[in-house]
C-alpha cells in the first residue's frame, strides 16, 4: 500500500473528530482478533511491531537485534510478503537469512526446521501467533499522534495493548519524556530503550557540497533531521509516500535540477534499493544504523528471556 501520513493525525481537529465514529471498525476488528486460537512454534520468536501506522524503525531494529543475537542463535528474519516492500526485504536480505511469504505462520513453519530464532519485522497485530518477545517501536518525534484509532488517527490498536508487550523502543533524536511517562502509566513493567539513527558512511561525503535530498519512507522528517544534524547543506528536497516507486520521469527531473544547480543527490538506503540500476547512477545513499542506548542492558534482557 502506498502510504503518506495525513497531517490531521497529529491533533484532535475537525477532520479527525468527523472520522472518529469509524474508529469503531478498527476497535471491533482488534477485539475479535483477541479470540484467535494461538499457534505455538518450536523456534524462538521476537516480533517487532508498532502501534502507529507508518515508519517507526522496525526494520532498523530487526537488523540490530540480529547483530546482537546471531552469535548465540541461528537467526532468520521473517517478513510478510508485500509487493511494494521489496526495499525492506532487500535490506534484510543483505544482512542475514530471510523467509518471506504471504503467510507468517507458513514462514515460521519453514523457519523452525533450520533456525533457532526468528526475528519478525512487523506482526504484532497478528494475534494468532504466540511470540516469545513482543517489541513496540515508537517514533520519538510523533509519538501516538492524536491518540485516535485508524482512520481518525494513526493508532492500529488501542494503547492498552502495551500491557501485553515486553519492550518499547523510542527511535529518533527527540528525547520525549512525555511519551515515556504515558507508557509507564499504562504498563510500568515495560522495558523502555532509546535509539537514534546514526550514519555510518559519512566519510564518503564532502560536506562542503550542496545537496538535493529525496525519500519515500514512513517518517521522512527523521531523514531530514539526520541530514541537518550532520551538517548536510540541503538546497532542494523531495518527499514521496512510503514505499513509493519513483518513475524515470521524476528521477530524471531531480537529476536535471541537481545538474543545473551543482547539487549532489542523496537518499536513504531503502529508497536507493527501490531504484533500478540505471536510476541509481549519480545517486548516493546515507547508510544509517540504529544506535541503541544502554545496549548491554538490552542484550542481558534478551538473552535471559529467550
Amino acid at each position: 500500500m502506498i502510504f503518506k501520513k495525513p497531517n490531521f493525525w497529529q491533533t484532535k481537529n475537525f477532520v479527525s473528530l468527523l472520522l472518529f465514529p469509524l474508529t469503531l471498525i478498527t476497535f471491533s476488528i482488534n477485539f475479535l482478533k483477541k479470540f484467535s486460537f494461538k499457534k505455538h512454534f518450536k523456534i524462538k520468536t521476537i516480533c517487532i511491531g508498532n502501534l502507529s501506522a507508518g515508519g517507526t524503525g522496525k526494520t532498523s531494529l530487526a537488523l540490530e537485534l540480529n547483530e546482537l543475537l546471531k552469535d548465540k542463535f541461528k537467526t532468520v528474519f521473517i517478513k510478510k510478503k508485500y509487493s511494494n516492500q521489496k526495499d525492506e526485504y532487500n535490506l534484510l536480505k543483505k544482512r542475514g537469512k530471510i523467509i518471506s511469504s504471504k503467510n507468517r505462520t507458513a514462514s515460521l513453519k519453514i523457519a523452525e526446521k533450520n533456525f533457532d530464532l526468528a526475528i519478525l519485522d512487523d506482526g504484532l497485530q497478528q494475534k494468532n501467533i504466540e511470540y516469545d518477545l513482543k517489541i513496540v517501536c515508537i517514533n520519538s518525534y510523533e509519538g501516538f499522534g492524536n491518540n485516535f484509532l485508524l482512520p481518525a488517527g494513526p493508532l492500529r490498536e488501542n494503547l492498552n495493548e502495551l500491557n501485553y508487550y515486553n519492550i518499547v523502543f523510542l527511535n529518533g533524536f527527540k528525547q520525549n519524556q512525555k511519551i515515556k511517562n504515558k507508557i509507564k502509566k499504562i504498563n510500568n513493567n515495560l522495558k523502555i530503550f532509546d535509539a537514534i539513527y546514526e550514519p555510518i558512511n559519512l566519510k564518503e561525503y564532502n560536506l562542503k557540497n550542496r545537496f538535493l535530498s529525496f525519500c519515500g519512507i514512513g517518517n521522512p522528517h527523521e531523514f531530514e533531521n539526520t541530514l541537518k544534524k550532520f551538517k548536510f547543506k540541503i538546497k532542494e528536497k523531495f518527499i514521496f509516500p512510503d514505499h513509493y516507486n519513483i518513475s524515470n520521469k521524476i528521477i530524471n527531473n531531480m537529476k536535471d535540477i541537481a545538474n543545473k544547480n551543482n547539487l549532489k543527490i542523496i537518499t536513504t538506503e531503502k529508497d536507493f534499493l527501490r531504484l533500478t540500476k540505471k536510476q541509481q547512477k549519480g545517486i548516493n545513499f546515507l547508510k544509517v544504523k540504529l544506535k541503541i542506548k544502554n545496549i548491554s542492558k538490552l542484550k542481558k534482557f534478551l538473552t535471559s528471556n529467550l
